[in-house]
């Protein structure tokens, strides 16, 4: 599966680098609806309720209302992750709040599972210099994506992993360390951070990893029409 990105900050899509520096203001949420038309599912963030300061909540009632996506940003409630599912989200991601400085936030996610099903909610589990980054990256834990993967499953039906250490730099990502995430679990697994190029998206493929993609597609680098061509019916 591919999932274009739509990432929102005060009601408009944008593009950041390393999650800090806004690269670029794309079309409006309709357009890029219209232009993510071909493929099944989007990846919607809501950056201002992940960085605690808003949120673009009827835009992302409107995205769900009109496509199928995923949703994420600021989820750090079962209220809220309720509350997406009830706009339309299709699976609920959850990213800051499922970690501790030191291990997994075990109750609150089992009370998210409980709350909107574990086939539904999606687990962030987000890397930047191999330790697990929360709160708009800006925080490293001591923990490493592959050794909390295992324990992360019995809450959620996949992971959404994130190599921030190329996020929305245009200089590829690193396979090898997906390769690792996908040996060390078989739930569901989107990659995401530096996926630039159709080659990168075809050998995530090819090791049964999704991909999440967005700037290479904001900026042109990759052709909507030649990613979608990489859809099972493209």
């Amino acid at each position: 599966m591919i999932f274009p990105c739509i990432d929102l900050m005060d009601g408009k899509v944008v593009q950041l680098i390393q999650g800090r520096e806004k690269a670029l203001e794309a079309d409006s949420p309709e357009e890029m609806l219209e232009r993510f038309a071909a493929f099944p599912e989007i990846q919607v963030i809501d950056l201002d309720a992940a960085m605690g300061r808003g949120s673009n909540d009827e835009v992302v009632r409107m995205l769900a209302s009109a496509a199928a996506i995923r949703a994420g940003g600021g989820v750090r409630t079962p209220e809220r992750a309720q509350a997406l599912v009830e706009q339309g989200a299709r699976n609920v991601i959850v990213g800051t709040a499922a970690f501790t400085k030191t291990g997994i936030n075990e109750p609150l996610l089992a009370e998210m599972r409980d709350t909107i099903g574990r086939d539904r909610l999606l687990v962030a589990v987000d890397s930047k210099e191999g330790r697990i980054v929360v709160k708009g990256w800006q925080e490293a834990t001591s923990l490493t994506a592959e050794a909390v993967l295992r324990s992360l499953e019995p809450y959620c039906s996949g992971f959404l992993c994130t190599y921030v250490d190329k996020e929305g730099m245009m200089q590829g990502t690193d396979l090898d360390w997906f390769r690792r995430l996908r040996a060390a679990t078989s739930l569901e697994l989107t990659a995401a951070g530096g996926v630039t190029t159709l080659e990168d998206v075809r050998a995530l493929l090819a090791m049964n990893v999704h991909a999440a993609v967005g700037m290479a597609v904001y900026t042109g680098r990759i052709r909507l029409e030649d990613l979608a061509a990489l859809l099972p019916n493209g």
